[in-house]
This record gives structure tokens, C-alpha cells and sequence, in this order.
């Protein structure tokens, strides 16, 4: 495959999470606001937004396996596209916080069973443009649609004051998604597809170097405040009005596209000391967001951003230049479980200690965030990680 091909088919992987993106993380970044109408505690909040990420991060682990197992890498990436695209509309009939936090974690459900295998089909293409710079551009694309949904349900808020009608509206960009990735499919090229035996070797382990790379991705998840506790935060202490809430989250969204772009490249020139960069960074976000008035919150979002963009776009990166093609799926699998379990623990730890008080939840947050910077900046990876 020559890279402008390979460009091509990374920019419609980009278009697909564009259109996913606008339907999902609209949807997100009212979580909290729309849990509380429902009479949700910050504990709740906290514990729904990390139960979210634990379900969507642990059963990625499976997936990830019955990828690799099955070569069934489309046929996975379908079913969790449409499970993801179908749990959002659903929203609108939402009338108690339970069956709310429902169908948040079937939307994170049918993000993990996807995501592996979508991640190895991108990975194969991005090998041919340097994979910092493959995931950071379709990370860039995706963070559009992640701009654009939450201000579509600003627009709603500000002018009908319904969350419901905004979740029935992003049914349209759901039903684009999949619309798009039936496209992709049948452009893909069948020989990029991994077609080896469906049994792995005897023996096939992940690499020994991936154990301490969990380690440093779990402490980075267990520091990493998620969106919907910040706007619980942002609406309870009335630092910002319900309706801007939703263009804070865009304007996170637009950091993470700008980061996802420069962080890639750089990841390819330099490695992993970027990501520890990154984190830090993300880390000064965190007291902004939660003890600072409207100003210092959305430099706090800004920041906080740039830490998603590094997570999204270098974290992943990393992954197809440690493991081999054939095993992938289940290395990405593995990571998404470790990152997730620790993000499930941090969230319902922040979401405790805000109850007591903000500071606590800043002090954690911060703490795990530079713990994994130090962690990041000791690691080496082989060659092949910057670069094709």
C-alpha cells in the first residue's frame, strides 16, 4: 500500500469517527448536568462516568481476543459501531437516573467492542504514513465530531432547554456513522485485512515490555478527571451557566484535535517522553477546572484536552509498534483493560473525595498524573514505534 492511499482510507477511518464522535460525546458532554435533573449524586456521577469507562475499557479485553482469534476484525467493528450508534437516541426515553446510567454503559459497551478491532484494521494502514501521525490525524478527525456534537446540544439547550430533544436529534449523525463505515468497508483492501491462521502460536505472550507500559497507562487513567465530573462540578458550584457547559466540553475537544496532531508527529521523532510531556500538562489542568472561577476553568478544559489528545492518538500508537500484526488485537485488549480498571478506580476515588471537598480530588488527580510522567520518561521503545 503507497502512503496516499494509505492517507485516504485513514482520513474516512477519521470521517466515521467524526460522525460516531458528534452522536456519543454530545451526548457526554451533558452526562452529569442531565444525571443530576435526574436527582444523581456527585458519588453516582462519578461512579456512572468510571463505571462507563470500566465496562468500555474491561470488555475491550475480550474483544480484543475474539478479534485476534476469530480475524473477524469487521464483523466486530460493525456489531460495536451499531450498539454504540443505538444507545444514544435511547437517552431521550431516559425518565429515571438507573435507566440513564444504563444506557451510558451500553454507549461505553459498544465503544469496546469496536474500538480493538477498528484499532488493528487502522494501525495495518497507518504503518505506511509513520503511526504517530496516522492516529493523531484520525484522532484530529474525530475530535471535529467531538467539537461539533456538544455544540449541537448547546444550540438545543440554549434555545429549548430540553435535554431529551438533543439526544433524539443526534440519531442523525448515528445513522450517518454507520452509513459511512459500510463506505470503508468496502474500499478497505482485502490483503491489509491480517489474514493468517485463526490459532495463535504456541507460546504467544505479549511482550514483556508491554507489562511496565500498562503500569504507566493505568496510573495516567487513575489521575485522568473524566468530563462528566467536571460538569457536574461546573453546574453544582455554579461556576458556569447549564447551556456553556457543552461548549467547554467542545473547546476540550479542539485542544485534544490541535494536541492529537503535534503530539503524533512529535511522538514519531522522539518516542514516549512526549507522552510524559503531555501528562504533566494534563495534570495543571485539573485544580483549574475544579477550584478556579469560569476563566481558569476553561484553561483547565484547554489543558485537560491536551492530556486526552496524548492518550488518544500516542497511547495507542505505541501499541502496533510493540506487538506483532497477529497479536494486536488482544495487546490492544489488554491495555484498554488496565487503562479502564484504573480509570473505573480513579473516577469513583475523585468522585468520593469531591463530596469532602474539591481539593481532595485535585491532590489524587494531580499525584497519579505525575507519577505516570515519571513513569513514561524512563521507557524506551524499539525503533520501529517512530515511524512506518
Amino acid at each position: 500500500m503507497n502512503r496516499t492511499l494509505a492517507l485516504r482510507l485513514i482520513l474516512l477511518f477519521g470521517v466515521v469517527s467524526l460522525l460516531a464522535d458528534t452522536t456519543y460525546e454530545g451526548a457526554r458532554s451533558v452526562y452529569g448536568p442531565f444525571l443530576a435533573t435526574l436527582g444523581a449524586s456527585s458519588l453516582v456521577v462519578g461512579l456512572a462516568a468510571g463505571g462507563g469507562e470500566l465496562v468500555g475499557y474491561a470488555l475491550r479485553l475480550v474483544s480484543g481476543l475474539v478479534s485476534d482469534r476469530t480475524r473477524a476484525y469487521w464483523g466486530v467493528t460493525f456489531v460495536g459501531y451499531a450498539v454504540n450508534m443505538l444507545a444514544v437516541p435511547l437517552l431521550a426515553l431516559a425518565g429515571r437516573w438507573e435507566t440513564a446510567v444504563g444506557l451510558m454503559l451500553a454507549e461505553r459497551a459498544g465503544k469496546a467492542i469496536r474500538t480493538p478491532a477498528r484499532d488493528v484494521l487502522l494501525a495495518r494502514v497507518a504503518q505506511h504514513t509513520g503511526r504517530g501521525w496516522g492516529f493523531g490525524v484520525h484522532e484530529a478527525l474525530d475530535q471535529i465530531g467531538a467539537v461539533l456534537g456538544p455544540v449541537v446540544i448547546a444550540g438545543v439547550l440554549a434555545t429549548r432547554q430540553d435535554y431529551r430533544e438533543g439526544f433524539a436529534l443526534l440519531a442523525a449523525p448515528a445513522a450517518l456513522t454507520l452509513a459511512v463505515l459500510v463506505v470503508l468497508w468496502r474500499l478497505f483492501p482485502r490483503s491489509e485485512a491480517i489474514r493468517t491462521s485463526p490459532t495463535l502460536p504456541s507460546g504467544s505472550g505479549l511482550p514483556r515490555g508491554l507489562g511496565a507500559y500498562l503500569v504507566a497507562a493505568a496510573a495516567l487513567g487513575a489521575g485522568f478527571a473524566d468530563f462528566p465530573l467536571i460538569a457536574f462540578h461546573l453546574k453544582s458550584a455554579r461556576v458556569a451557566p447549564e447551556e456553556a457547559i457543552p461548549l467547554l466540553y467542545a473547546l476540550g475537544m479542539a485542544s485534544d484535535a490541535l494536541a492529537a496532531l503535534v503530539l503524533g508527529r512529535l511522538f514519531d521523532q522522539r518516542g514516549l517522553r512526549v507522552l510524559s510531556v503531555a501528562a504533566l500538562i494534563g495534570a495543571g489542568g485539573i485544580p483549574l477546572a475544579f477550584l478556579g472561577n469560569l476563566g481558569a476553568a476553561a484553561l483547565g478544559v484547554v489543558l485537560w484536552g491536551v492530556g486526552l489528545g496524548a492518550q488518544e492518538s500516542i497511547l495507542r500508537a505505541a501499541i502496533g509498534a510493540m506487538v506483532e500484526p497477529e497479536r494486536q488485537g488482544a495487546a490492544y485488549g489488554a491495555f484498554n483493560a488496565a487503562y479502564g480498571v484504573a480509570w473505573f478506580s480513579g473516577s469513583a476515588a475523585m468522585g468520593a473525595l469531591y463530596s469532602v471537598h474539591p481539593l481532595g480530588l485535585v491532590l489524587f488527580g494531580v499525584g497519579a498524573q505525575v507519577i505516570a510522567a515519571g513513569l513514561f520518561w524512563r521507557m524506551r521503545l524499539p525503533a520501529r514505534a517512530q515511524g512506518g
